[in-house]
């Protein structure tokens, strides 16, 4: 961006057009006197000996022009500055610790009695933040806005550009003594969803960004939708959700009420389809068919729009001086090489304290996606510190 804002400097000096001259015919033509003859009449424009009415004619043009080049070298060194000015004043966020877990439960393997095996005020030994690495809660809520349906965890590395999202299924099993075990339930809103991911893959949550259905589909739409690739025949009807989900399995060009639709699609009604975990696959997809859009720097120079909609319908815990902060960093993001996306491996048959379904996470494969793409610290992670629950039994 500042390279872009140099040249604008540089070309207005070097596009200098001297004035026209007169020709025969009473029209003008351009003149094609050397840069040094415009220098020459640069230096006569401050000269106080008397001029000829032609010179003065012709020096009022050159005090235009050179008025105007004024004017464009004022404004360059302007737009310098306060590009300048902001990069120094916009810091880096702060970097979270990993905070101990606000719940009984601890490190203990569910159905044990929910005796914690761990000091709650302990520090994770080893552990150092690495600088310029932060962690970023993503979800979204269903159609009620009550239940965050979509939920993942960001790590963007803002020295080597690069950002790791892995997805968690919304059924995921939580070391929790009283409740509904799956992620998705219970009270505390986002700052329990945030506590529970934390405790249970072992790193610190720096902020969140909660968006909902209506933000999704204006931004889409906003953008003028996105190209994608539909994975699959889609064929499911919901009168209750109001919803209708008909496409082939294809390329296709998705406003932002399709690209819901499509983002929301798990199984067909005659029951095929895929998974939650195939439609956190997707989802992942359109994010970053989403982001590419977004960073395109067409859609870059319409910052009003997305700040509108930003305003709209979404809920954060960003400060402007940190948004600023990601915002500035994000231009030199190449989602397309830059992105990799994944989710927590599991099984979904498991059956705690009674509620069946539950998604148990595979320690080992969990361990390893943590590690690859959202790891903050300097070191690897191991199971100790991690509180991956364990399903009772298996339906």
């Amino acid at each position: 961006m500042e390279e872009r804002y140099l040249n604008v400097s540089r070309r207005s000096q070097g596009r200098r057009v001297a004035p026209a001259q007169s020709r025969g015919d009473g029209r003008s033509e351009p003149s094609r006197r050397r840069d040094d003859d415009w220098d020459n009449d640069w230096d006569d424009d401050w000269d106080d000996r008397p001029r000829k009415a032609a010179q003065r004619g012709r020096s009022g043009v050159v005090g235009v022009l050179k008025g105007f080049y004024i004017f464009l070298v004022v404004i360059s060194a302007i737009i310098v500055a306060v590009y300048i000015g902001a990069k120094v004043m916009i810091k880096p966020p702060e970097q979270n610790g990993l905070t101990p877990p606000s719940q009984q439960g601890g490190n203990a393997i569910p159905g044990s009695g929910g005796v914690s095996t761990v000091d709650p005020d302990a520090t994770p030994a080893g552990l150092v933040r690495k600088k310029g690495v932060y962690t970023v809660f993503l979800a979204a809520t269903d159609k009620a806005g009550t239940l965050t349906d979509v939920m993942m965890v960001m790590r963007y590395d803002t020295n080597n550009q690069t950002v790791g999202v892995v997805s968690i299924p919304r059924d995921t099993l939580v070391a929790r003594q009283k409740g509904n075990p799956r992620l998705v339930y219970g009270g505390g809103g986002v700052d329990q969803r945030i506590q529970d991911i934390s405790d249970m893959l072992g790193i610190p949550i720096d902020c969140y960004v909660k968006v909902n259905i209506k933000g999704f589909i204006t931004l889409v739409d906003y953008l003028e939708g996105i190209d994608f690739y539909v994975p699959c025949d889609m064929n499911y009807d919901d009168p209750e959700q109001d919803l209708s989900i008909h496409y082939t399995e294809g390329m296709r060009h998705l406003n932002g009420q399709q690209a819901m639709e499509v983002a929301r699609f798990r199984k067909n009604n005659d029951g095929s389809g895929y998974s939650d975990v195939g439609r956190t696959q997707t989802q992942q997809k359109l994010l970053v068919a989403l982001a590419k859009k977004v960073l395109s720097w067409n859609n870059l120079t319409r910052i009003n729009g997305f700040v509108e909609i930003f305003n709209d319908n979404v809920d954060t815990d960003l400060s402007l001086n940190e948004m600023l902060y990601f915002a500035s960093q994000a231009v030199n993001l190449d989602p397309s090489t830059g992105v990799e996306t994944a989710t927590l491996p599991g099984r979904g048959d498991g059956v705690y304290r009674g509620y069946r379904y539950c998604y148990e996470l595979d320690p080992e494969g969990t361990l390893e996606l943590v590690n690859r793409l959202i790891n903050p610290y300097d070191r690897d992670l191991t199971l100790e510190d991690m509180n991956i629950a364990k399903a009772d039994k298996y339906k």
